[in-house]
């Protein structure tokens, strides 16, 4: 089991999260998120890092220009691509960096999300599955309901996100789906907005982050 941490506005916290055992880390490019890293961390100092866990960019609704030149800038990993991305968006992006595109699991398509990844399924690496609330990409702090997923066949690894913390162990430890590949955490982990209760994220990854759950 994998686990990434997003929402990172810190540079001590992101070289913190490498050294936990997180595997992905979330930064946000969301100018309305205020959870958004744009002005406060600087790609100079993001390239330097020698990191192990891979780089997130997180956009919604995002012009392709945009997205590759972040891309450039901070050496990213994956772009995730939470808003209303289209397939063909999709693909521009995946030709040339790996892809996690994000679904807002609702009450209309909760039953049919196979058929709703079908168009997706070509032109993306991984999936990630978030609470949907009105006019909110993501960092809500809700849960859906995970059974959702287990009923669906979902041919491709996926993030499991939506209001997930540390007193979620127990529950994560017995979700099951062959292809559940990564825990996403976020507003659920915090002091305050972008800024990481890192007791509390190392107290997860020690959990999980084991060998006898990869």
């Amino acid at each position: 089991m994998k686990l990434k941490v997003c929402g990172i506005t810190q540079l001590k916290q992101l070289k913190q999260l490498d050294k936990v055992g997180v595997s992905y880390a979330g930064l946000i490019f969301y100018p309305y998120s205020e959870r958004c890293m744009i002005e406060k961390l600087k790609a100079e100092d993001i390239k330097q890092l020698q990191l192990s866990l891979q780089k997130v960019g997180v956009f919604v609704n995002a012009k392709e220009d945009f997205i590759m030149s972040q891309v450039e800038k901070f050496n990213l990993d994956v772009v995730q691509l939470h808003g209303d991305e289209t397939p063909g968006f999709c693909k521009l992006i995946s030709d040339r960096v790996t892809v996690s595109k994000a679904f807002r699991i609702t009450q209309t398509n909760e039953q049919n999300i196979d058929w709703m990844l079908r168009p997706y399924e070509e032109f993306c690496d991984y999936y990630l599955f978030d609470t949907n609330r009105k006019n909110a990409y993501g960092g809500t702090g809700e849960k859906f309901d995970w059974k959702i997923l287990q009923q669906n066949k979902i041919n491709k690894p996926f993030f499991l996100s939506g209001g997930i913390g540390d007193n979620d162990i127990e529950k994560l430890k017995t979700f099951e789906h062959p292809f559940f590949y990564c825990i996403d955490i976020n507003s659920r982990v915090e002091v305050s907005p972008g800024v990481k209760d890192m007791k509390a994220v190392t107290h997860i990854a020690e959990e999980l982050v084991e060998k006898k759950y990869n």
